[in-house]
């Protein structure tokens, strides 16, 4: 029983960091979810701003009595946008807060690993079962997963160009940023972690069998 000790607990520390990247897998698409509606509204604020400008308030009798009133409406929009941009840049910061969570998850397997390996016969490393792929492939897998939101930032730092290149002065770039935060999404091949996450669901369902801990108090 004590030689089953080092594979299990492996195992016990895959079966907790799949849920954990699963957990973050979904805190990265809705935040990037979040964002559609932010920058949807920045555009429309970006066209409202260009309406604004374009009117000449002198030469509508209603709006005379109003000497000010074009360049409040002006700056009301501006801070609205600013407001915007703040939120967006918030959501930026989650995405790097996701890199690093999941990086930390996969650096603690693989320190299992590491510290079980020794007893760890190669056998038991390659041999997948009914329900479980090999710990050789799910290390591989989790490898993968890691070097994919490291490989992100590239992506986030196209996002945060997006947003630190605004110029209220542009107005027509400023209607365009929906559409350009959507071709870097494009880019970004989320599909790679859903499919992994796939592979080992039956891994993660499986709660037969002794644990560790099981083994100890038997040992």
């Amino acid at each position: 029983m004590a030689q089953e000790q080092p594979l299990l607990a492996v195992q016990e520390a895959l079966k907790t960091c799949f849920p954990a990247v699963e957990e973050q897998q979904g805190l990265w698409q809705s935040t990037l979810q979040d964002c559609s509606p932010l920058l949807s509204s920045l555009s429309n604020l970006a066209e409202q701003l260009q309406a604004v400008e374009s009117l000449r308030f002198e030469d509508v009798p209603a709006l005379q009595p109003f000497p000010d009133l074009q360049e409040r409406l002006r700056r009301k929009q501006l801070e609205a946008g600013d407001t915007v941009l703040d939120k967006l840049g918030e959501r930026l910061t989650i995405l790097l807060k996701v890199r690093d969570t999941v990086s930390s998850h996969v650096e603690h397997v693989f320190k299992t690993y590491e510290q079980h390996a020794a007893m760890l016969g190669i056998d038991a490393v390659l041999q997948p079962s009914a329900v479980s792929p090999s710990v050789a492939d799910m290390l591989e897998w989790l490898q993968d997963i890691d070097r994919h939101y490291r490989n992100s930032y590239p992506w986030y730092l196209k996002r945060k160009y997006l947003l630190s290149s605004i110029h209220w002065g542009d107005l027509a770039s400023i209607q365009a940023l929906p559409k350009a935060w959507d071709q870097i999404s494009e880019e970004e091949h989320q599909d790679l972690v859903q499919d992994i996450l796939l592979n080992v669901s039956f891994f993660l369902e499986e709660r037969g069998g002794c644990t560790v801990s099981d083994l100890e108090q038997h040992s």
